[in-house]
């Protein structure tokens, strides 16, 4: 296609193709024998969405931006009253053979809805009326998300809203108020904290105060990652892995795979092509005079870029552990098929910006 921007698109390929071979090692088990080839189907499935989108000028989202936020927002609500429960949170609805995941389309329509709005009133963005708009999108999916709950994307959400109004031109002064409220928000936010929230902010401080417990996972995540050394201990070799050691490697912890068996080496081709991803999109947004494509790009990237920062922290020991999986890398139909939405978006506005 004219003007793709190949070079994003052959690292978001190479990425989902080391995410397969790593997901191949991980789910050897009986269990798990399944996951690799609903996998490869989920991969059929968001590329073919992939090209599906490239076909359609992106401004045409614009006029329909709201209304997929609104059925989104409907979906979000029927996860709390019908949601499929795992390990005490309503975050799936059960449709047949599939589960969907509201909360991931939910980046994807939120971000789509703050384009629009934003660019719909960009005459206005130094008003505070403007930022109260957005901070009005936000706040619905952001509760209705930590109501499932699912506070690591909802968390997530607003970086990405901050990130796009700054990119919109909105006056320091109020991202400064944001930070003094958040600031003063934080012994309220800890009051509704669940208990195995807290824990697991305490495990981040110390794993070892319940290692056979909350920390346990942590603990074994950087065992793996340290034992692999610098070329790791070959793939399908990872005694950690192997011998059932690590849990949610198929999930939130697989870069402890990929940092078992490939090592310091293989972790870094990944987080290389991940930085490449990053470079190029953020190219794209520089290079865009449009703003809603802008604004579009910007608050992708920032999706992409922060959920590949925090579950590589978490699985390191660097972050509190948060459940957010790894994008293009981990398990899960909804997770990969709107990641690879969001890099449909970013590539769709590269192709038709103009080029200087």
């Amino acid at each position: 296609m004219k003007n793709m921007d190949r070079i994003l698109l052959v690292s978001v390929l190479a990425i989902l193709a080391m995410g397969l071979v790593a997901l191949y090692s991980a789910s050897r088990e009986y269990r798990f024998q399944d996951i690799f080839f609903r996998q490869v189907f989920w991969i059929l499935i968001a590329l073919a969405l992939l090209f599906l989108i490239l076909q359609i000028d992106y401004q045409k989202f614009m006029s329909i931006s709201y209304l997929l936020y609104a059925i989104n927002i409907i979906l979000l609500l029927l996860v709390l009253f019908f949601g499929k429960a795992r390990g005490g949170a309503h975050r799936w609805l059960s449709m047949g053979p599939v589960n969907l995941q509201p909360s991931e389309l939910a980046k994807i329509t939120l971000v789509l809805a703050l384009a629009s709005y934003m660019a719909r009133r960009k005459r206005a963005v130094h008003g505070m009326g403007f930022f109260a708009g957005a901070a009005f999108l936000v706040l619905p999916v952001f509760f209705l998300i930590v109501i499932e709950p699912d506070l690591g994307t909802a968390l997530l959400l607003i970086p990405v809203a901050l990130a796009m109004l700054f990119a919109a031109g909105v006056r320091m002064r109020y991202f400064a108020g944001v930070a003094f409220m958040g600031l003063l928000s934080i012994p309220f936010f800890w009051y509704f904290l669940r208990d195995y929230q807290k824990q697991r902010l305490f495990v981040f401080l110390n794993p070892n105060i319940d290692p056979l417990g909350s920390g346990y996972t942590v603990i074994q995540s950087k065992i793996a990652v340290g034992s692999g050394g610098i070329l790791g201990k070959g793939w399908l070799s990872g005694t950690q892995n192997q011998l059932n050691f690590l849990p949610e490697r198929h999930t939130d912890f697989i870069f402890s795979v990929v940092g078992e068996e490939w090592g310091f080496f293989g972790a870094l081709v990944l987080i290389l092509l991940y930085m490449i991803v990053a470079q190029r999109s953020i190219k794209i947004a520089e290079t865009t005079p449009d703003i809603y494509g802008k604004l579009v790009v910007t608050g992708f990237i920032t999706l992409f870029s922060l959920q590949a920062i925090i579950n590589i922290g978490m699985t390191m020991g660097l972050l509190p552990v948060v459940g957010l999986t790894l994008p293009l890398i981990s398990y899960g139909g909804s997770s990969l098929v709107a990641t690879v939405v969001c890099i449909a978006f970013i590539l769709n506005i590269g192709m038709r910006r103009p080029l200087f």
